[in-house]
């Protein structure tokens, strides 16, 4: 009797290990991959060769800013264990990434704002840059959005206020400063850290601050308005139009700044993933294409949740005035079929308008920008997600 006793223990106590494993099996909250198990047991010189191969790494933004997410998206989808891994490092804004990938060994590719070549040339810092530079695609466009109180209605009643504009190696100020000149704006512009620079504006130290960045931009959707504040609206001025998009802000992304069911109008500025002009037959080269390949591949992921809704508005083929193209990039584009949205939907527009007549060849290209801005938001809109219905 005791021995039978003793061997049901014994299938007891195996039944329960056997459990334990297969529970272990299922969920292991300390499990390493088996990649990187690999790595840490077998790693050699030759790991490190392979790693060092296949890793891109791209220079973002600030923390709380629209690259940083953007950053996180792109490796989130598309590392893959040893064959491509994405590596995302918190930059400085957009002039800092030109800088850095110009000059810091091992970055690969960045995020940067499409005026900021034209800016750095203009002003003398750099000659001839965009002949270093390529893009892969555009992203999308970055909104301006500035915070005042409610007794300053549009962006020409900042003259002579005291406005901040970010960090001076960001990519804020060059937008601002540019859109500035070019309407004759004169104002007293801060250069002061986004965090600090909201705490300021509501002890009423400053008059004004003014973000450029993919909405709902964090620092914006968390700034804390006890009502005093508001977003100021910015007319898509004449002097505007060549290099900038009208846009729309509203209570949807804003519902601290903006009454519900109102929105502002403002102007943007594309943002785009750039790369130094590598020649074909190098190794960094090669890291562009293996990137290419699997971003454009994968791209229809990065269009729905729970990634950033400013996906949506990334068509891969959209060109890009001034800019070079990467060559891969655009082999890639013309190998699988794919086009930037034809202009003839717009045209017909125009000859069943009123005014197409009317319209000088100025006039149509910024109406065509309008156009362009408009279907954006209607493609971003159609792609997201329906709100369920309360039953």
């Amino acid at each position: 009797m005791r021995r039978l006793i003793g061997l049901a223990l014994v299938a007891t106590m195996m039944a329960l290990g056997f459990a334990a494993r297969a529970e272990q099996a299922e969920y292991d909250p300390a499990k390493v991959s088996d990649s990187l198990k690999a790595i840490f047991q077998f790693g050699s010189a030759q790991t490190k060769q392979a790693l060092n191969q296949n890793t891109v790494t791209l220079i973002t933004g600030t923390i709380g800013g629209t690259y940083v997410q953007i950053g996180a998206d792109l490796a989130s989808v598309l590392d893959d264990g040893n064959k491509l891994r994405v590596l995302p490092i918190v930059g400085r804004g957009s002039v800092q990434s030109v800088a850095d990938i110009l000059f810091l060994q091992g970055v690969d590719i960045g995020i940067v704002r499409a005026d900021t070549l034209d800016y750095l040339e203009r002003k003398g810092f750099a000659k001839d840059i965009k002949k270093q530079f390529t893009y892969v695609t555009k992203l999308y466009n970055e909104e301006m959005q500035i915070i005042a109180p409610k007794s300053i209605n549009s962006m020409r009643d900042l003259q002579g206020k005291r406005v901040s504009i970010d960090l001076p190696n960001g990519s804020t100020f060059v937008t601002v400063l540019t859109v500035a000149e070019r309407l004759g704006l004169k104002a007293d512009w801060l250069y002061i850290e986004q965090r600090i620079a909201m705490e300021k504006l509501k002890k009423g130290e400053i008059d004004a601050v003014i973000v450029v960045g993919g909405k709902p931009y964090k620092s914006v959707s968390s700034f804390n308005n006890d009502g005093r504040f508001h977003l100021v609206k910015v007319d898509y001025e004449k002097p505007l139009q060549g290099d900038y998009l009208p846009a729309t802000l509203t209570s949807k992304d804003y519902p601290n700044l903006i009454a519900e069911g109102e929105s502002v109008d403002t102007i943007a500025v594309p943002a785009l993933l750039a790369a130094y002009n590598w020649a074909p037959n190098t190794d960094r080269y090669r890291k562009l294409t293996n990137f290419v390949d699997a971003f454009f591949t994968k791209f229809p992921q990065f269009q729905n949740p729970p990634f950033h809704p400013k996906w949506k508005e990334v068509s891969l083929a959209a060109p890009l005035a001034g800019w070079q193209r990467l060559p891969y990039a655009q082999q890639w584009l013309d190998s699988h079929g794919i086009e930037p949205i034809s202009r003839g939907r717009f045209d017909d527009f125009l000859k069943q308008s009123s005014v197409s007549g009317k319209t000088s060849e100025a006039d149509k290209e910024a109406l065509f920008k309008q156009f362009k801005a408009w279907e954006a938001e209607q493609n971003a809109h159609a792609q997201a997600p329906a709100t369920p219905k309360a039953r």
